[in-house]
């Protein structure tokens, strides 16, 4: 057997292993390939993995227990491990254009605790944006450890939904934080991180950039990149770098001046905070799956992508408005539009489990001002990642606003959380999704319009074969 078709065969072998013998978990797994295949995914915070990354995510090097970094491992057997990692290293450094990069994050959000707990002791100050606003957990909600171990304060939007960079200031000259987190999960126009420095340094606190939801865009060179603005920039690959779930920790400039300590360098504050500090041994397979991911993104078809993404998202705001919704920050500069629901009546639960039944895929989201609970909300956040990979493109973001707009203007709410749909309305907008699915598939999935239940249990037969070809 040749090299180039024994790792083909290896993986070939582990399919056939599992369609054999555990066909209960392989049929999910097919189940949820075919869902994935045939609804409209709109959802921000994810996006469409490239076979190929998924091939490494599943591969040998989760065999290997390997403490430590890239020459300097606690454990044996890691020269190839080494060689991996230094590749996804270098690769993240090239496309973000940062001095250092740490791959071995497990998530975004271990990212930013990593970053936290190795500058502020329990009780200090951080200064990040509102949930509400369009901030995440790790910013400093209450109901996560940034805001339970800390003293979060939070920052939101201007009367025009904007970021308000004076009370952001007027906050800092107040509370004096240590760290200063900028980056948005719900915020669809461009961050000033030049400005967040100059706050910063006025008050000497540290900062940080969580750009997971705009990493492609500034990779592309579409969306200002903080890498020499802040101190830390972390992001997740999952969502615009289309790879495996998992975070990076990355600096620019500011690399190599003093830690807060005055023992060692900046680097070496992350370098320990992930190991040994937040993780112990790290995820190989996935940081192969990284590797691989950040091999693709300096290429001309991802920054065509990623163009076609802003385009999507600018075209997708003006529908929604030109229809009479209260789009958050009127337009979008980035691949986000969050839409008001609870203006029409409807809360955002109710129009998430809605679309869904529809075989359309957003996700309920806070807005500025909301009364609802985060598992209600008032209004959803709609993404356009996976729509632009799939070819979509701004002609196509009317069709998309009008059958969301369908679906809405048909629900007639229970209460905050039921709703009656009528059968019709479900029926046609599923069969004109199917179309679009069909129109318009996933590149890296062979189309498999079949339904799921026709095969009685005897799911996968159509991967299978696939796999088999």
């Amino acid at each position: 057997m040749t090299n180039d078709t024994i790792l083909a065969k290896y993986v070939q072998q582990g399919i056939e292993h599992l369609y054999s013998g555990d066909p209960t978990l392989y049929g999910l797994l097919y189940e949820e390939y075919h869902r994935q295949a045939n609804v409209l995914t709109m959802v921000a915070a994810s996006s469409v993995v490239d076979p190929s990354v998924l091939i490494c995510d599943s591969m040998v090097p989760v065999n290997v227990t390997a403490e430590g970094y890239p020459g300097a491992r606690f454990h044996a057997g890691c020269k190839v491990i080494d060689k991996i990692e230094q590749l996804a290293i270098d690769r993240a450094k090239e496309a973000f254009g940062a001095q250092y990069a740490n791959v071995q994050s497990h998530s975004a959000t271990t990212a930013n605790q990593v970053v936290m707990c190795r500058l502020l002791k329990p009780g200090d100050t951080l200064l990040g944006m509102e949930l509400n606003s369009g901030g995440h957990l790790t910013h400093g909600s209450k109901a996560s450890v940034s805001g339970q171990y800390f003293n979060a304060i939070g920052y939101g939007l201007e009367n025009h939904e904007r970021i308000d960079y004076e009370r952001v200031h007027r906050l800092a000259q107040e509370h004096m934080p240590k760290l200063i987190i900028c980056g948005t999960t719900a915020y669809p126009r461009i961050i000033d991180f030049e400005r967040f420095r100059e706050i910063a340094d006025e008050v000497g606190a540290y900062v940080l950039a969580d750009i997971t939801h705009i990493a492609g865009l500034i990779i592309a060179g579409l969306h200002p990149s903080p890498i020499d603005h802040v101190h830390f920039t972390t992001t997740c690959t999952h969502k615009q770098i289309y790879g495996p779930r998992g975070g990076l920790i990355m600096m620019g400039k500011d690399y190599d001046r003093p830690a807060p300590d005055g023992k060692g360098k900046l680097f070496e504050v992350v370098q320990k905070g992930v190991f040994p500090f937040f993780q112990g041994a790290p995820n190989l397979n996935s940081i192969a799956a990284k590797a691989k991911a950040l091999g693709m993104v300096l290429t001309p078809e991802f920054k065509e992508r990623m163009k076609r993404i802003v385009a999507d998202a600018r075209a997708l705001a003006r529908c929604f408005m030109e229809m009479g919704y209260h789009v958050i920050t009127g337009g979008s500069d980035n691949h986000l539009v969050v839409v008001d629901v609870i203006s029409n009546g409807i809360t955002g639960l109710v129009a998430e489990k809605a679309l869904e039944d529809c075989n359309i895929v957003v996700n309920k989201n806070r807005i500025p001002g909301d009364q609802q609970s985060a598992f209600i909300t008032s209004g959803i956040r709609i993404g356009t990642n996976s729509l632009a990979l799939k070819g979509m493109g701004p002609e196509e973001m009317p069709m998309c606003a009008e059958l969301i707009h369908r679906v809405l203007s048909s629900v007639r709410p229970l209460d905050d959380r039921t709703f009656e749909l009528d059968k019709s309305v479900k029926t046609s907008i599923r069969a004109e999704v199917a179309q679009i699915c069909k129109r318009f598939p996933i590149p890296c999935y062979p189309y498999s319009g079949e339904s799921v239940e026709k095969f009685d249990g005897v799911y996968g037969q159509p991967m299978r074969a696939v796999a088999s070809s």
